[in-house]
């Protein structure tokens, strides 16, 4: 085994093990189911689970800030030729994504990869699929800059802000004045509560053994059992380290047409051992933000399932396999302000 894997095995182990004393040791009381349900007796998940619910959003995050950057969110006037906005790309009234296999730009460009959910984002360890960006304030400036995203600058943003008198009064406000520092901290705080809480998996950890059925309980069971787990937990169901994709079987050989942005971390770090390398995309809300993958190269989340029972497990999953997994990750679709996503 080459050094590189050993190093991602070992991380993901890590990872599952940091998860594991995570829920046995600093889970609030309030999120432990109860021994048993009396009326349905089974395996208490909610404590020995390495999956955590969403947490409830602090009521202090509900500021005149939070909603400053909802409408910088939403205002395609941080564009080049002011007509795309964070929002184009992340719908929140849908996945948090665009449904597209890659988004489409300012002028019609095309960008490189699927873009990511920005729902429960604040749970990343890292952000973008290379993980070039080490939170959500380096995160900020990545569309802003893209000449195939927003095609803007900071300059254009600034003026343009400056220029709309709510915006000036908003700012002095709660800022003081306006810059890219200011600007950045308001979309970060409004970003911070993208949270989809309230999934029927998270009711079921929380003591509710109704809230998913028969199907989506064994899903869980094979999705622990076959080892998905192992890469796939915490609060965002993934996440919160790297991994290659294609442990078991070279995915990019299959697929074909090889491109730079299949490098993964590769290109941010020139490492060998980082060639084919992703952030672990979180599942949360997986149902409902297809196609998959960085290449938006999977339309359905069957397919997904296949591939990385293939690709990761080196296990050729059965039509009774997916079906199972997929009703686990379904029951993952959380709500968006009292609402529950959808596709």
């Amino acid at each position: 085994m080459k050094r590189g894997q050993l190093y991602l095995l070992l991380g993901g182990f890590l990872a599952l093990l940091t998860a594991i004393l995570a829920v046995t040791l600093l889970l609030p009381k309030d999120t432990v189911p109860p021994e048993t349900n009396p009326g349905n007796p089974e395996p208490p998940f909610g404590r020995d689970s390495a999956i955590l619910p969403i947490p409830s959003l602090p009521q202090e995050e509900e500021s005149g800030k939070v909603r400053l950057g909802e409408k910088l969110f939403n205002d395609a006037q941080l564009s080049g030729d002011g007509t795309i906005s964070c929002a184009s790309c992340h719908i929140l009234a849908h996945g948090g994504d665009d449904g597209q296999k890659v988004s489409i730009g300012m002028g019609g460009a095309h960008g490189e990869v699927n873009a990511p959910t920005v729902f429960n984002s604040i749970f990343n360890f890292r952000q973008f699929w290379d993980g070039r960006a080490a939170n959500l304030q380096e995160q900020v400036s990545g569309p802003l800059n893209n000449i195939a995203e927003m095609a803007s600058s900071w300059q254009i943003a600034i003026r343009r802000v400056s220029d709309n008198p709510e915006y000036r009064a908003a700012f002095k406000r709660e800022y003081g004045e306006i810059s890219e520092q200011t600007i950045t901290d308001a979309l970060v705080r409004f970003e911070a509560t993208l949270r989809t809480p309230n999934a029927p998996f998270d009711r079921y950890l929380n003591g509710d053994t109704s809230a998913i059925n028969d199907e989506a309980k064994e899903g869980y069971r094979r999705f622990t059992d076959y080892g998905c787990i192992s890469c796939h937990q915490g609060i965002n169901v993934g996440g919160n380290f790297f991994q290659r994709f294609g442990v078991m079987g070279d995915y990019f050989a299959d697929r074909g047409n090889p491109t730079k942005a299949d490098l993964g971390r590769y290109n941010v770090t020139g490492q060998e051992e980082d060639r084919y390398v992703f952030k672990v995309p979180g599942l949360r809300n997986v149902a409902v933000t297809a196609p998959y993958f960085h290449d938006g190269n999977t339309a359905t989340l069957d397919e997904a399932v296949d591939v990385m029972g293939r690709y990761q497990l080196g296990r050729e999953l059965s039509e009774e396999d997916r079906r199972c997994l997929v009703a686990f990750l379904e029951s993952l679709t959380g709500e968006y302000r009292g609402v529950r996503l959808k596709p």
